[in-house]
């Protein structure tokens, strides 16, 4: 009897964020949103989000459904408009947009109050002290990639590797516990300054292993004792350990 391995991730942060990621990855104009190429790619990291059995929120789907509604609306007909009509067409994509922009800047607004909290955070009073030895702590760098550069990653590793097929799954339940599998990535990426590449953190085709490693890292990530590094749109994802940053 097959178990499904099931996880919940708080790191997605909503569907608005993840349109907004794909506008920003694919350089897209807010304004004039092609629909048909962003539900695709929407849907594709819905597809991989299935694919690992993720708990996906409704909302997720809800925009799914909202996105194949614009783009079947745009894609019908449109009436002859008489030349005395100067009537106001609605684009079906004006509600959407507004709702991107708006969170747009609500999001914009959310990471310029980070920053000044953690300028704030630097800055310390006290009176005047002569210090005979200064000892500098390494400044943690701050990884800039996203879970659904991540996501993105896992597609196309999915691809290479043929793994577009339904995931293995054992007749026994085998769980990986994820603080295992975090020491594991850990020693991995401790072996080398130059990173160690996406894919090679996944050898097994197992759902439980694929899963695991996907959640080993983002806490990883979130506990700054590794970053990911991408240095253009597009291109291979890199695992670095902190320490190792040059």
């Amino acid at each position: 009897m097959n178990h499904a391995y099931l996880v919940k991730l708080d790191a997605f942060e909503g569907p608005l964020d993840l349109l907004l990621h794909l506008i920003n990855h694919y350089e897209i104009d807010i304004y004039d949103i092609p629909v048909a190429e962003i539900t695709e790619q929407y849907m594709q990291y819905i597809h991989t989000m299935q694919h690992l059995e993720l708990n996906i929120a409704s909302e997720y789907l809800v925009m799914a459904a909202t996105l194949l509604a614009i783009k079947s609306q745009m894609l019908l007909p449109k009436p002859e408009i008489d030349e005395e009509d100067f009537g106001y067409e609605e684009d079906p994509r004006e509600e959407l947009m507004q709702r991107l922009i708006e969170y747009r800047k609500f999001k914009d607004a959310a990471k310029t109050l980070q920053e000044k909290e953690a300028d704030q955070q630097q800055i310390y009073t006290k009176p005047p002290h002569v210090f005979d030895t200064l000892e500098t702590k390494p400044q943690v760098r701050q990884g800039d990639t996203s879970i659904y550069d991540m996501l993105d990653a896992l597609q196309k590793m999915f691809t290479r590797k043929k793994w577009n097929r339904p995931l293995e799954t054992t007749v026994e339940r085998v769980e990986i516990p994820i603080e295992e599998r975090m020491q594991e990535i850990i020693q991995t990426v401790k072996q080398t300054n130059k990173g160690v590449l996406f894919d090679d953190l996944f050898p097994y085709r197992t759902r439980s292993y694929i899963v695991s490693t996907f959640v080993a890292l983002l806490e990883l990530m979130k506990h700054n004792e590794v970053f990911c590094r991408q240095d253009r749109h597009f291109e291979d994802l890199y695992v670095y350990y902190h320490a190792n940053e040059g």
